[in-house]
């Protein structure tokens, strides 16, 4: 029973090993060794866990998938009506803050899109995900009542993911005419004007 607990404990330090590595190199210089330099361990004690890099680097986006997109919907199933599950999608898809190394990761498989099979279907996972959450909320607002959007569904919710990941990359980017605060503010505004008024 131990064993497999500190194993899921290691490999979880090791995705944060990834992340900080990540943060100091890019992903485009990234290598094992400096992974391995990041997490304290040997190249060898890597591979006992993950066969390469890129596996490893799939289990940092799956952590990604995982707050940004099964933590999120979470949240929103838990909130009231559309509108109030607008407010909560917005709010949870936005970084913590300049220092979201996690999302910095997201954005840095945005950036290398199209330079390999890998990270084009890592980011069109992610990006059907956000779609998929912003679509669902529409329509249930649509079908309430609440929400009389001047798009159709599907433009809005691309417009919403489209200002969620730009106002992201600027805050992690480290931008500081940007902050949570405020991109959450624009996002609801913007979707107010657009017909689906958040709570």
């Amino acid at each position: 029973m131990a064993r497999p607990r500190r194993q899921e404990e290691r490999r979880a330090n090791l995705v944060e090993a990834t992340l900080a590595a990540v943060s100091e190199r890019g992903l485009r210089e990234i290598s094992l060794t400096d992974v391995a330099a990041s997490a304290g361990l040997t190249r060898g004690a890597i591979l006992y866990y993950y066969d390469d890099l890129d596996e490893l680097l799939v289990e940092a986006h799956r952590a990604g998938v995982e707050r940004f997109c099964d933590h999120r919907d979470a949240e929103v199933a838990a909130a009231g009506d559309a509108r109030q599950q607008l407010a909560v999608a917005i709010r949870h898809g936005l970084p913590s803050g300049p220092d979201d190394a996690l999302l910095r990761l997201l954005y840095e498989f945005d950036v290398l899109a199209g330079t390999s099979e890998l990270h084009d279907r890592l980011v069109e996972t992610m990006y059907d995900r956000q779609l998929g959450t912003y679509a669902g909320i529409l329509a249930r607002g649509v079908a309430s009542g609440e929400f009389a959007p001047e798009l159709d569904e599907h433009t809005l919710a691309m417009t919403l993911v489209a200002l969620e990941d730009a106002y992201g990359l600027h805050i992690v980017a480290g931008n500081s005419r940007i902050t949570v605060a405020e991109a959450d503010r624009a996002m609801r505004a913007a979707a107010a004007a657009l017909g689906a008024a958040p709570a």
